[in-house]
């Protein structure tokens, strides 16, 4: 049975995240606080942490690269983050804190239910839902006309 730990300070943000993955299987644990996540990985492994950006005052990134430092002190096992990032340009930020996976909000339940399956099988999940457009030059008339 998967052990899911969702982390917000905002219930609403945790309702969200809950009702999307709600299934029998699943065991979900919910948390308020960024500082206690540490402790709770430590008593139970998840096979999944979901953090929330803002999270008081120790954040979603602040958590997750406490998180990588303990598994790269051998004191924590690898346990893979999905964040909820509050905007596209936090991307940057999610590389670096080492999370494994990422959702930009506003969430939708298939994007993040497909982050988590993704997360939950050992496979890595970037949103491109917020990634800019790639256009093609349109050729000009002048162009067209001389050509």
């Amino acid at each position: 049975m998967p052990e899911v730990l969702v982390v917000s300070d905002s219930a609403k943000v945790r309702n969200e995240v809950v009702s999307t993955i709600f299934d029998p299987a699943t065991n979900v644990r919910e948390l308020t606080r960024g500082k206690e996540v540490r402790g709770a990985v430590g008593d139970v492994t998840p096979d999944l942490v979901v953090l929330d950006q803002q999270i008081g005052k120790m954040g979603g990134m602040a958590t997750c690269m406490d998180l990588r430092l303990e598994e790269s002190g051998g004191r924590l096992p690898h346990v893979p983050v999905l964040l909820l990032l509050d905007r596209r340009a936090d991307v940057f930020l999610a590389r670096r804190a080492g999370a494994d996976g990422w959702v930009v909000k506003p969430l939708d339940s298939v994007r993040l239910a497909r982050a988590v399956q993704t997360l939950l099988g050992g496979g890595i999940y970037q949103d491109e839902a917020y990634r800019p457009l790639t256009v093609s030059p349109v050729p000009s008339r002048a162009a067209d006309a001389v050509g």
